[in-house]
């Protein structure tokens, strides 16, 4: 909910429901998935966020507020250690539930360390994915040093390719396009996604908004951003 660029976008609705509850809504769908669980923090401003979840029957865990990876690792602790685990951002509400389970299916066919699909930006910023084991995350929590390894999670793992069997999924062609959301304008763009096909499809996927965008090219947003618009 301290969301610096945009206060509180976890919890904005998009018709009428806030953008976690329509992300969650899409995780469901992934066949892959056997649990969901949100990690926040111990900060009262997340006891909104905290209790919605926990209302939509979602495990919830809150840790510390600055220090994600070790927030992170506590949520695998509550929630058993289970051997292999998913890792999504919570301000993704276009997150595709197929795309997850190719990234589920890669990983375990090729027994990596940690998979994601994020190389090159294949896939449009949004549907990010990373799979990753259970011992590979211990490593990162007892050894990550640097705040920035400490704030986002895993770069510690991908920081170290000769050390973790790093598993990659890409989409060819290539579809650098923004889907997240960090900023306003990110919102407004997934709200309009929502708006032209949620309620003809709720399992929209991947596919659907691609053609979406195509035919509303003024809507699309940079990679970047902070970088102007598309002319």
């Amino acid at each position: 909910m301290t969301s610096r660029r945009l206060p509180g976008k976890v919890m904005k609705p998009i018709l009428g429901e806030p953008m976690i509850g329509r992300q969650i809504e899409r995780l469901k769908r992934a066949t892959r998935l056997d649990r969901i669980m949100m990690a926040t923090s111990v900060d009262a401003s997340d006891d909104p966020l905290a209790d919605y979840v926990a209302g939509l029957g979602v495990e919830v865990f809150r840790g510390d507020l600055d220090d994600v990876l070790g927030r992170f690792h506590g949520a695998l602790a509550a929630a058993g250690r289970p051997a292999t685990f998913l890792r999504l951002t919570a301000d993704c509400p276009l997150a595709d539930p197929g795309v997850i389970d190719q990234c589920i299916a890669h990983h375990m066919a090729g027994g990596y360390d940690y998979t994601h699909n994020s190389p090159g930006w294949t896939f449009p910023k949004g549907l990010d994915v990373e799979v990753c084991q259970l011992e590979t995350l211990d490593a990162a929590f007892n050894e990550a040093r640097d705040p920035y390894e400490r704030e986002h999670v895993t770069p510690f793992i991908y920081r170290h390719p000769e050390r973790f069997r790093i598993g990659e999924v890409r989409r060819d062609p290539p579809l650098r396009w923004r889907w997240t959301v960090d900023v306003p304008a990110d919102f407004a763009f997934v709200t309009a996604v929502y708006e032209g096909l949620y309620r003809g499809n709720p399992d929209f996927r991947m596919d659907d908004v691609v053609a979406w965008q195509m035919a509303h090219p003024e809507l699309a947003l940079p990679h970047d951003p902070d970088a102007p618009p598309p002319q």
